[in-house]
């Protein structure tokens, strides 16, 4: 999980990834069938570890729709800031660059996942118009597509070497675009 994350599909090598998970290539594909399986088993990998340590803080009661991206956005910044290689997130760092059918078919993939995620803070800001906290006139869809378009570009910055306080501060800015009701 980690190589893919840091350097992508294209750019991980067999031997890498053997040399890593401490196995032959016979046995990588036999437990994976091919390099594609395996990216796709880190890939999930990956996003259940996300969903865990992060991926909580939009379900949490009590919280307003602004409170619960607050608590999200922080944990992402620490997130992307301490991840390996200062990578960012695996779902844009592990990008495939490569071309054929697999790596258009990963690239689909990757797409929505995070098209998922979109949806995601998109039903979060329609439950705040639904409890009163996020103006009823907001444009949810677009408030979604923004707030996952920052989440992306933050992973780009902590990638380049920006600190979790610099990219919760680009998170805060973002926020003040927030509808309130």
């Amino acid at each position: 999980m980690r190589l893919f994350w840091q350097r992508g599909f294209e750019a991980t090598s067999i031997s890498e990834l053997t040399a890593a998970v401490g196995v032959s290539a016979p046995s990588l594909y036999a437990v994976f069938g091919s390099k594609e399986e395996l990216f796709r088993a880190a890939l999930q990998r990956y996003l259940q570890q996300f969903r865990l340590e992060r991926g909580q803080a939009l379900a949490l009661p009590g919280l307003s729709a602004r409170a619960a991206f607050e608590r999200l956005f922080d944990a992402i910044a620490d997130g992307f800031a301490d991840c390996p290689a200062r990578s960012g997130c695996m779902l844009v760092s592990a990008e495939t660059g490569g071309f054929g059918e697999a790596a258009t078919q990963l690239r689909e993939e990757l797409a929505a996942h995070r098209a998922g995620i979109e949806a995601g803070f998109r039903e979060r800001i329609e439950r705040g118009q639904r409890e009163g906290d996020v103006a009823a006139d907001a444009d949810a869809a677009a408030l979604a597509k923004f707030l996952s378009t920052v989440v992306q570009g933050l992973s780009i910055q902590a990638r380049d070497g920006a600190s979790a306080q610099q990219l919760r501060e680009v998170l805060r800015t973002a926020l003040r675009m927030w509808p309130a009701a």
